[in-house]
């Protein structure tokens, strides 16, 4: 299996995609658009991305790209993120100097970071790239804050793992793919929709009602702006379904007050899938 990730080998979103298939090929891709295009093009069979961190909150720029994509989500799948600070073998953390990381897993490594203020602190745009380019450099004096993943494919040492504030720190990743070629889920409970509302009153609250009319349980709702029409929305939407026909019903329902509605995937909820699993079954 090709599997598209955005960022550099190491990164969370590459140990998320070996969670989904421990032998498969990573494609890493520079841009979030670029991995959606290799998947489109038939360079990657699928990709795994991040939607939703549980302290820093969701990637909007890839609510944006599903529903002007043609793919679909396949399944779901939850990463404790843990922070490390790594550097060169044999390195001591009292050599360091600088520390680099992307800016939200130094925001999530405040209070270690607050610990060793002689540590300069540099923004950076990967987590796995600041250890792969202090591996190149061979720089004794600099760190980087990345997943173990990054220490084993770049050779570097784990000063001090764990090193996150709150250990309640999960992303939700989504497995992708082609929307012909998603493999369906023959139990699903759980789907993911995008829907505009028509711009009169009540548009919304009635939209809102058809999740509460079927008894479904709506687990997220967002909105995001729609390009080039200023003050127009896009929600997001995720419920769990109470029963399968549900789906099919709320798209049906939902077209009466709407002006668009996608369908963005109907999976398995990560919790679902890692409980079916323990007891030995799909």
């Amino acid at each position: 299996m090709r599997i598209a990730i955005q960022g550099e080998p190491g990164s969370f979103s590459h140990e998320a995609a070996l969670g989904v298939a421990s032998g498969a090929t990573i494609l890493p891709c520079a841009v979030s658009a670029e991995v959606f295009a290799a998947v489109d093009e038939g360079r990657a069979d699928c990709a795994v991305i991040p939607i939703e961190n549980s302290l820093a909150g969701s990637v909007a720029e890839h609510y944006d790209l599903l529903l002007t994509q043609d793919v679909a989500i396949e399944s779901e799948s939850l990463l404790r993120i843990r922070h490390n600070l790594i550097a060169m073998p044999g390195t001591k953390l009292e050599q360091l100097e600088r520390v680099s990381s992307h800016p939200v897993a130094l925001a999530q490594c405040r209070g270690f970071l607050a610990a060793h203020p002689r540590m300069q602190v540099v923004p950076f745009y990967d987590t796995a790239g600041s250890v792969k380019r202090l591996m190149e450099q061979s720089d004794a004096k600099a760190a980087g804050i990345a997943s173990a993943q990054a220490a084993r494919h770049y050779g570097g040492e784990i000063l001090a793992a764990g090193i996150e504030d709150n250990p309640q720190n999960y992303t939700r990743f989504f497995l992708i793919r082609r929307r012909e070629l998603v493999r369906v889920d023959p139990n699903p409970d759980k789907v993911s929709l995008a829907f505009k509302v028509e711009n009169r009153p009540g548009t919304l609250v009635a939209a809102l009602e058809v999740f509460a009319g079927l008894g479904t349980n709506l687990t997220r709702i967002e909105s995001r702006p729609v390009p080039g029409r200023p003050w127009e929305y896009v929600f997001y939407a995720d419920y769990q379904l109470s029963s399968p026909e549900t789906a099919d019903e709320a798209i049906k329902l939902l077209a009466a007050h709407c002006s668009m509605v996608k369908e963005l995937g109907r999976y398995r909820a990560a919790f679902s899938a890692e409980r079916s699993a323990a007891s030995g079954h799909r």
